[in-house]
């Protein structure tokens, strides 16, 4: 009688962002898993199917690895978003500000049209508003880059503590 080939495969399905999936798809053949399929998630995101061989040599080693490989990749995630998280906040509150002194600016031209000293000093506070709102953009990029320099270090102490294999 003949002995057949048979390999079993052990499955997993993982959901990534659209713009992550290369990425995703190449760390996890590095720990043995092949992508069998891709379908598309709801929000942009795209589930990945992998399967593995079984009988993997050193599976254990592998799966320590692959778990320790998916925190660091979700600390990686973590601190790009923080990148831009505090910088976001900042640019939302001080356009509103500036929004509301422009319209306050607006609003004194556009009520009181007898007293012109009035007028005067709604057309100032018009023109602060949309200076405002004009540096805001400016001090965003500048609260970024900031940021990505302190990010930038913390990553880079994260990588020296990696185990190289």
């Amino acid at each position: 009688m003949q002995e057949k080939d048979f390999v079993s495969y052990e499955y997993m399905t993982k959901q990534v962002k659209a713009n992550a999936q290369t990425k995703a798809i190449d760390m996890y053949e590095a720990f043995g898993f092949e992508a069998t399929s891709t379908t598309n998630a709801i929000n942009g995101n795209i589930n990945i199917s992998f399967r593995r061989n079984r009988k993997q040599k050193h599976k254990q080693e592998l799966n320590k690895l692959l778990r320790q490989a998916e925190e660091m990749q979700n600390n990686i995630d973590k601190l790009n978003s923080a990148k831009t998280s505090t910088a976001n906040i900042f640019a939302y509150t001080f356009g509103i500000i500036a929004a509301l002194i422009l319209g306050g600016g607006m609003s004194m031209v556009m009520t009181i049209k007898d007293n012109i000293p009035v007028m005067v000093g709604g057309i100032i506070l018009g023109i602060i508003g949309i200076a405002l709102c004009c540096v805001n953009y400016f001090i965003y990029k500048k609260i970024v880059d900031k940021n990505k320099k302190k990010f930038y270090l913390l990553l880079m102490k994260m990588r020296k503590n990696l185990p190289i294999y």
